[in-house]
């Protein structure tokens, strides 16, 4: 049933997002991909997860065909650490069976769209850079640009974890990271100068490989320029936040142009990355704000673009205790028999009368508050996993 009422808000999209409230609970993995073969059956042909998109290259390999092993698609094609979950193991083997004997345009894709960035700092652009350069250098009679290792310098002065509260620290405002970023802008240029020449040396798959890593150089620079920027804590975080969310949704947007003449794309994240509505935290004292990924998505989609909320009610592998009464959690565990897709119409019925918007926070899973309800399409509430 769960599946049925999923292919049903699905149809006419073109981006279904079916979020969880937590990274936690291994229940929401699990209806992903109890629905996603079912959606697969109704003309879906890729699936989105929260993971970096450059890594998820090796998990779209493998389960296409090629790779080495399961366990080495797990270990680099996730970020971070989520090839280590069960779920993602189960969906990656069931991936890479079903696409075996099927011809390439009816293949299940895999992608990422998460950037390469943590909470806790952003990598070097080297090894960015290094491939797009790498793959210029290898059918055009293009140098190295000059100096650029010495540009980038230690890439451990990039992944300094103090930047990210320090603006002083970061090095994304010094003359050598201005320059890497037209350097970045300049081989880019080059790819599309040279399109016609590129593709035909090499392939489609492998332009668009190097032009991905192009763009992750890019806008990693943009992000270190975004953590030097003086500014007070809270609004230099909410922007940090909002650069990551902006990237995830040009992300999406660029997978569902090339994936729009296969078929419609499941794409499976924190609801707060994939809500309609402006994200917001209190993290360490400080109210942030920032364009979810979502909210740009379904501002640009418009109706082509449906989000699922995931909610839940208790969780052992949490130690989250049963919702309180008065909160909307406890209204859907009353209303749902086992795991249960609320649509807008039992939504509006199941929380007739139910106005908290008090909860918090807690052990990692971020409640439902009345915002989230208001723009979602429907609910998936879980009542105890």
């Amino acid at each position: 049933m769960t599946a049925q009422v999923m292919a049903g808000l699905a149809a006419g999209r073109e981006l279904l997002a079916l979020g969880e409230p937590t990274h936690g609970e291994p229940a929401f993995s699990a209806v992903r991909n109890e629905v996603f073969p079912d959606l697969v059956a109704a003309g879906f042909r890729s699936i989105v997860l929260e993971s970096d998109r450059v890594a998820g290259l090796a998990v779209d390999d493998y389960v296409r065909g090629g790779g080495s092993t399961l366990d080495a698609a797990l270990a680099a094609g996730f970020s971070p650490g989520f090839g280590a979950l069960h779920g993602n193991r189960e969906l990656v083997e069931w991936l890479r069976a079903h696409n075996a004997g099927r011809p390439p345009g009816e293949q299940v894709s895999f992608h990422g769209f998460d950037a390469p960035l943590e909470m806790t700092g952003a990598p070097s652009p080297r090894r960015y850079l290094a491939q797009v350069v790498g793959y210029l250098g290898a059918h055009l009679d293009l140098h190295k640009p000059a100096d650029l290792d010495g540009l980038i310098g230690a890439d451990d002065r990039w992944s300094d974890q103090a930047a990210i509260m320090d603006h002083t620290r970061s090095v994304g405002g010094t003359p050598e990271a201005l320059r890497l970023r037209a350097i970045a802008d300049d081989l880019r240029t080059e790819l599309y100068a040279n399109a016609p020449r590129l593709v035909a040396a090499s392939s489609l798959a492998e332009w668009r490989r190097a032009d991905l890593h192009a763009d992750v150089a890019a806008r990693l620079l943009g992000y270190h320029a975004e953590a030097a920027a003086p500014a007070l804590q809270a609004v230099r975080t909410s922007r940090l936040l909002g650069v990551r969310d902006a990237w995830m949704a040009h992300n999406l947007l660029d997978i569902r142009a090339q994936e729009q003449r296969r078929g419609p794309t499941l794409v499976f994240a924190h609801n707060r990355h994939l809500q309609r509505q402006p994200s917001t935290w209190q993290l360490a004292g400080m109210d942030l704000e920032w364009s979810s990924a979502g909210s740009i998505a379904s501002a640009l989609l418009g109706d082509r673009y449906a989000v699922i909320i995931g909610s839940l009610g208790a969780s052992a592998a949490l130690g989250l205790q049963p919702a309180l009464n008065g909160t909307f959690e406890a209204a859907l565990t009353e209303a749902a028999t086992g795991t249960t897709v609320f649509d807008r119409a039992r939504l509006t019925a199941a929380l007739a009368g139910h106005t908290r918007t008090d909860a918090t926070p807690e052990q990692g899973y971020f409640p439902l508050d009345e915002p989230t309800i208001a723009q979602c399409d429907a609910v998936l509430h879980i009542p105890a996993a």
